[in-house]
C-alpha cells in the first residue's frame, strides 16, 4: 500500500502538526546528503482497551541514545514526543499503526561537519500490516545469505539506528529479492551471523534457542528483548550472547526473525537449504502465538510494556 492510498493526513514536525503534503524539507538538508539522521520504528496495537503503544518508552530511550554519537540534541522531551505520537493517532482515528520518529541534521550548510545545522525532529504514523506479507507470519519466508557484510561497531556504532547505515540493509535486501527471496541474512566481518536487514534472528536447536550477542555487530532490538523474555517465561533456555556460524543456519531445527516491523516471522529456507520441515516450527509457533497474544492484549501479562493512547 502506498502513502497516497492511505487515509492519513498529518505529520508532527518540530512541535507543529502539519498537513501530510506539507511535511517537506530542503534538498540541501545535511541528513539527505550524508545520512546524518536517527530513527525509530515502533507499533501501536489494537486492543480491547483501545490503541496501545508497544514498549514505547524503550523506543524513545533508544532514539535519544542513538543521537549521542552524532551529538544531536533533540529539542523536545520524552513526554512531548509521546503526547505528539498519541495525538497523531487520535487525529487520524487509527486503531493500530506503525510509528516512525526521525531526528536529523537539517538545512544550513553542506560541509561534512554539521556544526551549523539545526536538529530537526518529526513523527509520522500510518497503517502497516505484516512487514514481510501476511502469509509469511504463518508459513515462513525464504531468505538468502547476502554477499554484503554488516559493518563493525568499530567502524560505525551499531547500537544506533542511523539512517545512512540502512544503505547496507537496502543492498542486502534488494540482492535477496532480485534472486527470488523474501529477505536477507547479513554476516558480520568475521563471517558469523549478524542479523537481517531490519530484523534480529533466532535459531532453535535441540529445544534451546540461540541469538547472536551484541558483540556480533547487531542492533539491540526491542522486539528481540521482548521475545527473549517471553521465551524464558515459557520455560525455554535462551542463549543471547553467542556467535552463530553460517553453517549452523543450515542445520537449525527452526529459524525466525524478530523486529518491530517483522514482529515474529518464521524462516523456512536459507539459500537452497530447507530448515527443519520447511514450515513454521513448533517452538517458533508457540513464541509467535504468545507474542501476538501479548501485543493484542489477550493476556494480562506484560502490562508494563504498553502505553494506551486513550481519548
Amino acid at each position: 500500500m502506498g502513502f497516497d492510498e492511505m487515509d492519513v493526513d498529518t505529520i508532527w514536525m518540530d512541535g507543529e502538526f502539519v498537513d501530510w503534503e506539507d511535511a517537506q524539507t530542503h534538498v540541501l538538508t545535511h541528513g539527505l546528503h550524508y545520512g546524518t539522521g536517527v530513527f525509530e520504528g515502533a507499533r501501536c496495537y489494537d486492543t480491547e482497551n483501545g490503541p496501545a503503544l508497544f514498549r514505547w518508552e524503550e523506543h524513545v530511550d533508544r532514539l535519544f541514545q542513538s543521537c549521542k554519537p552524532y551529538e544531536m540534541e533533540i529539542g523536545h522531551s520524552h513526554e512531548e514526543l509521546t503526547e505528539a505520537t498519541k495525538e497523531l493517532i487520535r487525529r487520524q482515528d487509527l486503531s493500530s499503526c506503525y510509528i516512525r520518529p526521525l531526528v536529523y541534521y537539517g538545512y544550513k550548510s553542506l560541509g561534512v561537519s554539521p556544526q551549523d545545522c539545526p536538529t530537526k525532529t518529526t513523527i509520522a504514523v500510518w497503517p502497516w500490516g505484516a512487514y514481510l506479507g501476511e502469509d509469511a507470519i504463518e508459513n515462513g519466508i525464504d531468505v538468502k545469505v547476502s554477499s554484503w557484510r554488516k559493518h563493525a561497531s568499530s567502524q560505525i556504532p551499531t547500537n544506533a539506528k542511523t539512517t545512512g547505515l540502512y544503505v547496507n540493509s537496502l543492498l542486502a535486501g534488494e540482492e535477496a529479492r532480485r534472486n527470488g527471496f523474501a529477505e536477507a541474512i547479513v554476516l558480520n566481518k568475521e563471517g558469523n551471523v549478524a542479523e537481517g536487514p531490519g530484523e534480529n534472528i533466532f535459531l532453535v536447536r535441540d529445544g534451546e534457542i540461540f541469538t547472536p550477542g551484541l558483540s556480533e555487530s547487531i542492533l539491540d532490538g526491542i522486539t528481540r528483548n521482548a521475545v527473549i523474555r517471553i521465551a524464558r517465561d515459557l520455560g525455554y533456555t535462551v542463549h543471547d550472547t553467542v556467535s552463530i556460524s553460517r553453517g549452523e543456519l543450515n542445520t537449525a531445527d527452526e529459524l525466525f526473525f524478530t523486529g518491530s516491523a517483522a514482529e515474529v516471522t518464521p524462516i523456512k529456507r536459507v539459500d537452497n537449504v530447507t530448515i527443519g520441515e520447511g514450515t513454521r516450527g513448533p517452538i517458533t509457533e508457540e513464541i509467535q502465538q504468545t507474542f501476538f497474544d501479548v501485543v493484542e492484549r489477550r493476556t494480562d501479562e506484560y502490562e508494563e510494556w504498553f502505553d494506551y493512547v486513550e481519548a
